[in-house]
């Protein structure tokens, strides 16, 4: 407050009225404080009136996941509760629904409330708005996702490698028209996992053709659609690769709409719940989002205790759950 004062030319009280809302500022003297609390990221502070200037912890952190209702997103967030209750912390925790804007608002929202620490996977946007909360001390450790223009903890997997493997394991069966079912384009994840799809196909020998290759298929619904689609064509697909649990799902519903689950071969990327149950049950390419969430837990706090830690980039390997979709032969044209 001193130093938004001092840059809009007021006292601290004034601030402090204008901050809070509270009657008695002319308008032009509000809109000063107001410029200069937005050019110093000055943030209302709820609990200073009940901390200490020497105990500024909130025994809080903030948590922002793509969707925390997607499998794979409730995993990571139960995994970091389970690290922050051993140490008597709450986790805050929102979606960001890959909107960048949106990410941007509950990240303020986090700030605001004072978290001792943020995890986040990024969107597609840029993360370099987060710099003055580093300057000022808030660990950020990024899941699931690099982020963009700023230098942080980071816990991934190696999705290339992931990808490659899924889409050699089809090529190895015979298949040589496989369709790659992607997620959305403009996260990291998306197009890694494009990457490695492409590699294992131009590795085999086998021609690229974008007819096979739709992305931006983030719902089950999209995926349902571009996958009938396919199968429908005059020319279909003999395997899929699905990039995204969602989209597997989707796939798989329009594979049984129209009676070929025994007929085209599937890898999915990311397990999902009743996948060894399905008939034939789904082989995937599992990430442990368990262990990607503690890392990342386990990071905030080790940067709590030690500011001066280097960045670091924790790269998980991921592992092929072969089960049966994916080992399906392809048929013959013409076969019955």
């Amino acid at each position: 407050m001193r130093d938004v004062a001092e840059r809009a030319g007021v006292g601290i009280k004034t601030v402090s009225r204008v901050v809070n809302g509270e009657p008695g500022v002319a308008a032009a003297t509000a809109e000063r404080v107001n410029r200069a609390a937005r050019e110093l990221h000055f943030q209302p502070d709820p609990f200073a009136g009940n901390l200490r200037r020497s105990v500024r912890r909130t025994q809080s952190i903030g948590l922002l996941l793509s969707s925390v209702d997607n499998p794979y997103c409730a995993a990571v967030h139960r995994a970091v509760e389970d690290v922050a209750e051993s140490r008597g912390v709450s986790v805050l925790s929102a979606s960001s629904d890959e909107d960048p804007q949106r990410e941007r608002a509950l990240v303020g929202t986090f700030v605001s409330r004072r978290v001792d620490g943020l995890i986040l996977s990024a969107t597609g946007g840029d993360q370099a708005y987060l710099r003055p909360e580093m300057d000022a001390g808030t660990p950020v450790v990024a899941v699931d996702r690099a982020p963009v223009g700023i230098d942080v903890d980071s816990v991934v997997v190696d999705n290339v490698a992931g990808a490659r493997g899924a889409t050699a394991h089809l090529l190895r069966r015979g298949h040589r028209r496989i369709a790659h079912l992607g997620d959305l384009s403009m996260i990291a994840t998306a197009t890694q996992r494009l990457d490695g799809f492409r590699q294992a196909a131009a590795e085999a020998g086998v021609p690229a053709d974008d007819q096979l290759v739709v992305q931006d298929l983030h719902t089950v619904e999209l995926a349902f659609d571009a996958t009938f689609r396919l199968l429908r064509s005059d020319d279909p697909p003999t395997a899929l690769f699905t990039s995204q649990n969602l989209v597997t799902i989707g796939a798989i519903r329009a594979l049984r709409s129209l009676g070929m689950q025994h007929d085209v071969a599937v890898v999915g990327f990311d397990d999902f719940a009743l996948a060894d149950l399905l008939d034939p049950a789904v082989t995937v390419v599992a990430q442990d989002p368990v262990a990607i969430g503690r890392a990342a837990a386990e990071r905030v706090f080790a940067r709590l205790e030690d500011r001066s830690l280097p960045s670091t980039q924790t790269v998980l390997a991921t592992r092929l759950v072969v089960r049966g979709s994916g080992e399906i032969a392809p048929r013959r044209r013409g076969s019955a």
